[in-house]
């Protein structure tokens, strides 16, 4: 078996080179969403097919790890959940780093990728934010904990829902303190978000 030598002992290769796959494959993954959104309209069609492939393999490779939780909102709609999140978010501390119209995009691209379907969603916004102080904690865990941020909440309403809006995000997990403090504040940001969202 290969191995690497460090301080007089033999360590796997695959113990070193692991950690590095995974790494670049989440942070590939955190960065598609954004880079499928700013494709250009008049982009060469292999240039999308090859973003919009390489979002479905890093999809594929690593959801079965992560959990998507989701909140469904009835008795609202898109624009006042959307609101509902941001002013969470800032009432928290946090700055919003991004709003990023996702299904502008799915509907930009939908004629050459998806034979004709539409779009899935009505609406679809990815929000963005960070807290410094969870970002350092994450960072004094492991340096690699660097890809869950920043971290971010989804907003959509289904063309075969359109009287419900989901709230969803991709778990952090519960490896570690703050992984663990991660999912506590998406938790209560999306629980609160809600409340907000139903009275509007």
């Amino acid at each position: 078996m290969l191995a690497a030598w460090h301080a007089g002992k033999f360590f796997p290769a695959r113990a070193i080179f692991r950690p590095i796959g995974c790494f670049a494959i989440s942070l590939v993954r955190q960065l598609l969403p954004l880079l499928l959104f700013l494709a250009l309209p008049g982009a060469p069609f292999f240039r999308r097919m090859l973003l919009l492939s390489g979002l479905c393999l890093c999809v594929s490779g690593t959801l079965a790890s992560d959990e998507i939780v989701s909140q469904r909102i009835s008795g609202s709609d898109f624009a006042a959940t959307r609101e509902a999140l941001i002013e969470t978010i800032e009432s928290a501390g946090m700055v919003v780093s991004a709003q990023i119209p996702f299904n502008k995009m799915l509907e930009r691209t939908a004629s050459t990728l998806s034979d004709g379907a539409p779009s899935p969603f009505i609406q679809a916004e990815i929000v963005q934010f960070c807290s410094s102080v969870l970002a350092w904690q994450l960072l004094a865990e492991a340096p690699e904990h660097i890809v869950l941020c920043p971290l971010s909440v989804t907003v959509f309403v289904r063309r075969s829902e359109p009287e419900i809006v989901v709230l969803a995000y991709r778990s952090p997990g519960d490896a570690t303190p703050g992984r663990r403090q991660a999912e506590k504040l998406l938790r209560r940001l999306v629980d609160r978000s809600s409340e907000l969202a139903r009275l509007r």
